[in-house]
């Protein structure tokens, strides 16, 4: 199927791993800049020791190891303040998880632990800080909550200011389903709204947020559902605002949704399967991210576990609408439970938790070639998450 859409004509193919060209406009990076890459990893069945740090080469591609940076139990996802100044871990360990601030030290590639305070909650899964650097949103899968905790001058993590369960009808799915599971929390552009994917629940919870006080209370419509059985994992917004999309891990897809953000609410738009036609087997889908290419498109990347690929497809970031069937790479190794793309949008990294590895794609704007060229491997023990330091 050939499709054409304003500067960009690509075609689609299903059910192969087929090469894909797509002409489009994007950053350069500078020559020869390098940052730093802090991995998480799960430390309770493997012989990692918490969160491994790696310089990484936008100029090739080229990971190269520093070593330990932080030994931390079970750092499941990272995010970095946009001070370039503090990490936060979310340490998935059941009852007693924790979420833990550091301090970097870019000289040493070394993470200096402020302070730790329980997550309130059991096995936070998604951090994400406002946009005005003020709190840490934290999503307990287990315990189907979400906590907001301020974020003090020095980066240490104050007494929580928010607290709230998720609530509603849970979907069909009897063994992932019994409960609410919060899986990702980010504010609105804005800053007004905090939206909640909600696993168990089959929906977008909408809070409204006090930036002045961190507070939470219903937004008012308080939710929107999705397909029963769906399992919302993770979401993004377009880079316009406009536009929402949500990936559910359960029966691998990806809804489009526009967004109202006078009222912080969501009107279901489109909706595609995140794997090939006729594909059987397992599969949990993982990671969603957009990749700017135009004035007028977007890529959107999935990431697979079971078909162990990322499957990609190209969306108008105005209107909510995915562009057709969704094509494919293989992701370079098995479970990848998250990639990430490089500060200069030239590379995409995969974390693949069952191959112990995390491989590296080139992306040559303002062409890209799919299936994306492999530039380098590491090895890391059981990679889960990837967060980029920007500096400061």
């Amino acid at each position: 199927m050939k499709i054409t859409c304003p500067l960009v004509t690509f075609l689609f193919v299903t059910c192969s791993f087929l090469p894909l060209r797509f002409v489009g406009s994007a950053r350069k990076p500078a020559a020869g800049t390098h940052y730093l890459a802090f991995v998480g990893t799960y430390t309770n069945s493997t012989d990692s020791k918490g969160i491994y740090a790696f310089d990484f080469d936008a100029a090739t591609g080229k990971l190269t190891p520093k070593g330990l940076a932080a030994t931390t139990p079970n750092p499941s996802w990272l995010v970095v303040h946009p001070n370039g100044r503090f990490v936060y871990a979310a340490n998935e360990s059941g009852k007693q998880s924790t979420i833990t601030a550091f301090s970097i030290d870019e000289t040493s590639a070394k993470l200096n632990q402020l302070n730790q305070v329980p997550a309130l909650g059991e096995d936070p899964c998604h951090l994400s800080i406002d946009k005005i650097g003020k709190y840490l949103f934290v999503a307990n899968y287990s315990s189907g909550n979400v906590v907001v905790f301020p974020i003090l001058p020095d980066g240490r993590l104050g007494e929580h200011t928010a607290n709230v369960k998720d609530v509603g009808t849970l979907g069909p799915n009897k063994k992932r389903q019994e409960g609410p599971h919060a899986h990702w929390v980010q504010v609105s552009p804005d800053n007004r709204f905090l939206l909640v994917a909600d696993l168990g629940l089959d929906a977008i919870l909408s809070y409204c947020f006090d930036a002045t006080k961190g507070t939470l209370t219903p937004n008012s419509p308080p939710f929107t559902k999705l397909a029963a059985g769906a399992g919302p994992r993770h979401a993004v917004f377009s880079g316009s605002g406009k536009s929402f999309f949500v990936l559910s891990e359960l029966d691998s897809t990806v809804t489009g949704f526009s967004y109202d953000p006078v009222i912080g609410a969501l009107r279901r738009r489109s909706a595609l399967s995140t794997l090939p036609v006729g594909s059987h087997g397992r599969n949990d889908a993982a990671e969603i991210a957009l990749l700017p290419v135009g004035k007028s498109s977007e890529c959107l990347l999935v990431s697979n576990r079971g078909f162990d690929c990322i499957a990609i497809t190209f969306v108008d970031p105005d209107k909510a609408d995915l562009g057709g069937p969704a094509s494919f790479f293989p992701s370079g190794g098995k479970e990848p439970r998250h990639f990430a793309i490089d500060p200069t949008g030239h590379f995409l990294l995969t974390e693949n938790q069952h191959s112990n590895t995390i491989t590296v794609f080139r992306i040559d704007p303002p062409v890209f070639t799919f299936p994306l060229a492999k530039v380098s491997e590491v090895e890391v023990p059981s990679p889960v998450c990837l967060a980029f330091y920007h500096g400061q």
